[in-house]
């Protein structure tokens, strides 16, 4: 018997995986992919109707530059709380396990997006209407921030060795599915009514809808098991008693690092996506049917680009992917707009598809297994979501309204140097960062002072 359990844990060091193994593996990955797609729809349905329609609904006393710029004001207030979120599930997910934050965080982000199609509008009271506007989107941002760690931990944990950046990717898919749903259930709703309709009550459905999508969620949510990473540490009594704190103190340059990598993926991700319905509607006076419609074509490849990219990263490393796709973001930030600017349909879906798959999937991809093998398992969740989250504020938070005032002020080459200024932060802390694909992310690490474990007899 021990022979065989030998056997069966060198197997798993050399990355093999026997058939039960298998199921295992693919049944998480899949449960938090369709979590995090749930999570990422409503946080995404917030994003478009942010540039196509609360301006009109909530803002409508202004100009519509500045109603949007507005608009775009609420959608970053939500970043802002993804911090909080990732430090606050990140300490319970660190101490009582990852899969209860996970179902904890899918319950705040539902209810919230439920909320905001039940929302009165400015016609109807005023100065309370955007309020509670803002209030729904603190919580949609403390959702998401504590919901990313879980779902990717629950994967990359769950891991052989050998495949954590291909299985790593799947709760990542969440991102162009929840972009793919939210997109296409606003589109076809819109399509469906007259413009007076969607005004005066079709933009809610979307955002209505969570409820059932919540339900989904919950029930595979539930049906998972605790990651074995974790399983370990609490079995051994050894886990953090402070994570966020000893995180800071014992891997400070991967948190800063973490930070740098996400700022041209994350920022990026949100020009292409969410201020591309802008560009296009006021700068070329196109329909916004034209740029969701790359948005979506663009997500759809994605469900397949990012799995090849974490697969990749299991091959090559996690470092020459993630660089390759900053160097592109770089290369790609004047070519993007010049693609927009010939107003060719064609072109403009091009210029989306191209930004998103070549450059913001090739860091995306390989992100969740690079970021987790940064940290030990006893803060694991708190560092990954610590660098993830910090840097959403800096990135992706504030880019579609900093892109928006520079297109008013100085128009599009602004927004390329935006760009490409991005890119640069994230290949230089690329660069700085260790491989970290081949290492074991269950054992021991060097750097860890034990005295920053919590002791038995403390807790």
């Amino acid at each position: 018997m021990a022979n065989n359990d030998d056997q069966h844990g060198a197997m798993d060091r050399l990355g093999g995986e026997d058939v039960g193994e298998r199921v295992s593996i693919k049944k998480v990955a899949f449960a938090s992919m369709i979590g995090t797609t749930v999570e990422w729809y409503d946080f995404f349905l917030y994003g478009t109707a942010a540039a196509l329609v609360f301006n009109q609904l909530f803002f409508p006393s202004y100009e519509p530059l500045t109603g949007t710029l507005l608009a775009f004001g609420t959608y970053a207030v939500g970043f802002f709380a993804r911090p909080v979120g990732g430090i606050v599930a990140g300490h319970y997910g660190d101490k009582i396990g990852r899969k209860a934050m996970l179902v904890l965080t899918l319950l705040i982000m539902g209810l919230a997006t439920f909320a905001i199609g039940l929302l009165p509008t400015y016609q109807s009271i005023g100065i309370w209407a955007p309020i509670l506007l803002l209030a729904m989107r603190l919580l949609q941002g403390f959702g998401i921030g504590g919901e990313w760690g879980g779902a990717v931990l629950m994967a990359v944990e769950h891991s052989p060795p050998n495949r954590r950046g291909f299985y790593g990717s799947w709760p990542q898919i969440g991102v162009p599915a929840g972009l793919l749903s939210a997109n296409l259930v606003f589109l076809l709703v819109n399509q469906s009514m007259s413009e007076e309709a969607w005004l005066a009550w079709g933009w809610r459905i979307p955002f209505l809808l969570s409820i059932i999508l919540i339900g989904v969620g919950l029930f595979i949510r539930l049906r998972i098991s605790e990651t074995p990473a974790f399983e370990q540490v609490r079995e051994s009594q050894t886990e953090a008693g402070m994570p966020i704190v000893d995180v800071v103190r014992t891997y400070p340059k991967q948190v800063l690092q973490a930070m740098g990598m996400r700022i041209a993926e994350n920022g990026a991700f949100y020009v292409f996506s969410i201020f591309v319905l802008t560009y296009v509607t006021t700068a070329l006076g196109l329909g916004s049917s034209t740029a969701q419609t790359g948005v979506l074509i663009a997500a759809a490849i994605g469900l397949a680009s990012l799995p090849f990219w974490g697969w990749l990263s299991d091959r090559v490393g996690r470092r020459p992917v993630y660089l390759f796709g900053a160097v592109f973001s770089l290369l790609f930030a004047f070519p993007f707009f010049w693609l927009m600017n010939t107003e060719s349909t064609l072109l403009i879906w091009l210029a989306i598809i191209l930004s998103l798959v070549l450059g913001h999937d090739a860091m995306y991809g390989p992100q969740a297994a690079y970021f987790c093998e940064m940290f030990s398992t006893r803060v694991r969740y708190s560092g990954a979501s610590l660098g993830y989250q910090l840097a959403s504020v800096l990135a992706g938070g504030l880019s579609p309204l900093i892109a928006t005032a520079l297109l008013g002020y100085y128009g599009y080459p602004a927004v390329a140097w935006y760009l490409a200024g991005m890119a640069l932060i994230t290949i230089i802390a690329v660069v700085t960062a260790a491989e970290t694909y081949r290492g074991d992310i269950i054992e021991e690490r060097p750097e860890e002072d034990p005295a920053l474990r919590a002791e038995p007899e403390a807790r």
